[in-house]
């Protein structure tokens, strides 16, 4: 299935334009949020801000929604237009949103406040947000999109296991295209869990390949890509094999590794353990932050690399352990991505992204 869109919403903006310039600007230092467990000290993390959007529009129409939802329909909307297809809303498209945690903040509201305030004066609205498929039911309705909406929940693998539910839909001729995304929020409560079971990077930089012992910042944001068997319009690439378990067979040498390092296992040295010294890697979540939907961000900095055939180099460039990693970004003819990621069980699931070849139309004189 090929990209032919791609929306995001991160702490450094709105729009794959800003996503391309952070991997082209580097890492920059992280905002601060509120650590309540801290006795009100503030640490570094990777947070959206919905008030500096320049277009609220969309905001408008998602009044009543939570801030988990505003991203999910800001970035599916984004992924619809960036796709340049006319008049997409009225196609047949399919919805999938995946989520490790889903809108814990606004569920960890609602049990405040039914602490506070008992059952009977809980906000109806405050538990109609706080359910799973809240977020994606936004986007039907706000990007007035008919189809089926579905919400795929899973810690480590969300994002893979949408994108193989994607592909079957698609293969199954269900859908002509699918919108498939990731979304994910900061709260305080995740953040207390963060800081006592992992390593916090009290600087806000987040260093991939140290891999033991590893450091996170938390983030949020959400990440939509419009699929299709289509090879038209805005596209950018194709994913294929996605694949599940430690099982390389059949698997064609790459050009890139992108794995996930991101601080969110204490221990990332199977990373270390699966990559060659002949094929460069990258990391790039000092750009966006510790998230179990990581993975949906590096598919998106993948596909824009085999879009504009360029290579972004790493945010963070410690590396200790000698890898063969991008120092520089650089102009290059990249044919396939392997995109990595492993659970703490060492699990590992792959998709690839594969340089597609654009349709050309020829007129005869």
């Amino acid at each position: 299935m090929n990209i032919l869109g791609i929306g995001i919403i991160f702490a450094r903006g709105i729009g794959i334009d800003s996503f391309e310039n952070a991997l082209k600007g580097g890492w920059q230092s992280p905002s601060e949020a509120g650590a309540p467990h801290l006795k009100d000290k503030k640490l570094p993390a990777f947070t959206v801000n919905l008030e500096t959007l320049a277009d609220r529009s969309l905001l408008k129409k998602t009044r009543r929604s939570d801030k988990f939802s505003k991203m999910a329909v800001l970035a599916a909307s984004d992924a619809l237009q960036n796709s340049r297809i006319e008049d997409i809303n009225k196609k047949n498209i399919g919805i999938i949103l995946a989520t490790a945690f889903g809108a814990h903040v606004t569920t960890f509201d609602f049990l405040d406040n039914i602490l506070d305030y008992g059952e009977a004066a809980v906000s109806p609205t405050t538990f109609s947000n706080s359910v799973h498929n809240a977020a994606a039911s936004y986007i039907t309705s706000v990007l007035d999109i008919h189809g089926p909406a579905l919400t795929m929940t899973n810690f480590y693998f969300c994002f893979q296991h949408a994108l193989q539910l994607a592909q079957a839909w698609i293969n199954e001729g269900r859908h002509d295209y699918v919108l498939v995304g990731a979304v994910e929020q900061y709260g305080d409560v995740m953040r207390y869990i963060y800081d006592q079971k992992l390593a916090p990077s009290h600087d806000g930089k987040i260093r991939p390949f140290n891999f033991k012992p590893a450091c996170q910042v938390p983030g949020e944001g959400a990440v939509f890509f419009l699929m299709s068997r289509e090879n038209s319009g805005n596209v950018y690439c194709r994913v294929e094999d996605i694949r599940f378990g430690n099982d390389n067979v059949n698997i064609s040498p790459v050009d890139l590794n992108i794995i996930d390092t991101d601080g969110m296992l204490a221990d990332e040295s199977a990373y270390r353990d699966s990559i060659s010294p002949d094929i460069p890697t990258a990391a790039y979540s000092p750009l966006f932050g510790s998230m179990m939907i990581g993975s949906a961000f590096n598919c998106a900095a993948g596909a824009l690399m085999l879009k504009n055939q360029a290579c972004y180099a790493n945010p963070a460039q410690d590396n200790p352990h000698g890898i063969n990693i991008l120092n520089a970004a650089q102009h290059s003819n990249i044919e396939l991505i392997r995109c990595v990621r492993y659970n703490c069980h060492r699990e590992k699931a792959v998709f690839h992204l594969k340089k597609q070849a654009r349709n050309l139309c020829i007129t005869k004189k």
